[in-house]
């Protein structure tokens, strides 16, 4: 029972991020990259020190050995591999705002799409870590939390410029982020009914956040060829990559 309050309490809080557009409204267009390219510089640095420090040594202790040990870079492929196919069938884009160059009106459409197919992912990620354990579950909720905040920015973002107005790009930003309160309802279901689902949705989440930080985050951040913002960005990176260490730290 205390799982699922922390999954839904969770779910809950990733879904409440889809309203920074918001906040962030009210800034200058130069101020908002720079703060957004910090946040995907932390994210990249959250997801792949989730991956390497909790959730792929999580599997292997998990697992054990055997066939069972061989299933976890199975799960991590499938994961990588899903993310790559979600991306090419329905269009989703971890591009940042104004730097997609599709129609403004079918990105809107596509973009809307795509967010409900990875909020639902969310959710079923967050879920199946808290289900394994709560300290998982925290670092998980912390690296998908690091990855939405530029995300939900990107997202808001793109609904204006396909022509939304502000109060309907916020409300369907936010009804896109509640599908992350079925994937969790949907890993819980299959998590009460197949004893191998932990053991598989852990390493599969593993593979999906490499391909989000380095298919799609870290070639954003290369974009960048100063010496000065480089440095700053990659400085950034394993400040994530450190948060993740100490929470290892802490929960070990």
């Amino acid at each position: 029972m205390t799982n699922y309050l922390y999954i839904f309490g969770a779910v809950i809080v990733v879904s409440a991020i889809s309203l920074i557009g918001v906040i962030f409204l009210s800034l200058s267009n130069k101020l908002i990259k720079k703060i957004t390219m910090f946040l995907v510089s932390l994210s990249a640095g959250t997801l792949l020190g989730d991956s390497f420090f909790h959730l792929i040594p999580e599997s292997i202790e998990k697992a054990g050995h055997g066939n069972n040990g061989d299933m976890i870079w199975v799960a991590l492929i499938i994961g990588l591999l899903s993310f790559f196919v979600l991306e090419k069938v329905i269009h989703w884009r971890h591009c940042h705002v104004h730097a997609c160059d599709e129609h403004p009106h079918h990105l809107g459409k596509m973009n809307l799409i795509g967010d409900c197919m990875h909020n639902f992912f969310d959710g079923i990620i967050i879920a199946g870590s808290f289900l394994v354990s709560i300290p998982l579950g925290i670092t998980t909720l912390i690296a998908v939390i690091a990855h939405e905040i530029p995300q939900e920015i990107a997202d808001f973002g793109v609904l204006i410029y396909s022509g939304y107005s502000k109060k309907k790009a916020i409300l369907l930003n936010f009804l896109t982020a509640l599908t992350a309160i079925l994937g969790a309802a949907f890993a819980i279901i299959l998590g009460s009914n197949i004893d191998s689902f932990s053991t598989f949705i852990i390493p599969f989440t593993a593979g999906g956040f490499i391909y989000i930080a380095t298919a799609d985050l870290l070639p954003e951040l290369k974009k960048e060829v100063g010496v000065k913002k480089s440095l700053y960005q990659f400085l950034t990176i394993i400040f994530g990559i450190a948060i993740m260490i100490f929470l290892k730290l802490i929960f070990s």
